[in-house]
């Protein structure tokens, strides 16, 4: 059974709820934020192996917080999967190019999710 952290950046309720459920129905421990400041955060404080990073956020865009992450010594190696309404193919290499590890494109399937988590892990 996993024991693996997962911080869920998320400003829908609904979505980041059920990411969470889902995440802790297969074991994972979860840590959610609702804005990209509130993401830096508790990435720096939980210390997360993946965050699950939506691009449209309040304060600051997945893509700005996917960066700081990646460009901070105390989160860099962390694993960033943005999970986006954002489908066009720019959006995904914009994404890739900030550092992240996998884009997952909603709507997702649990397994899409699940599969994108444990390809990171």
């Amino acid at each position: 059974m996993p024991n693996e952290t997962i911080l869920i950046v998320e400003d829908s309720p609904t979505e980041r709820r059920g990411m969470a459920a889902l995440l802790e129905q297969h074991g994972y421990a979860v840590v959610t934020a609702v804005d990209g400041d509130e993401a830096v955060a508790k990435a720096t404080s939980e210390q997360p192996q993946v965050v699950l990073l939506d691009v449209i956020l309040p304060k600051a865009n997945g893509f700005q917080v996917c960066r700081r992450l990646k460009t901070t010594p105390a989160t860099r190696g962390v694993k960033v999967i943005l999970v986006t309404s954002k489908t066009q193919e720019s959006d995904r290499f914009w994404g890739l190019k900030q550092g992240a590890d996998d884009y997952v494109m909603k709507p997702f399937t649990p397994q899409q999710l699940l599969g994108a988590v444990a390809r990171q892990l």
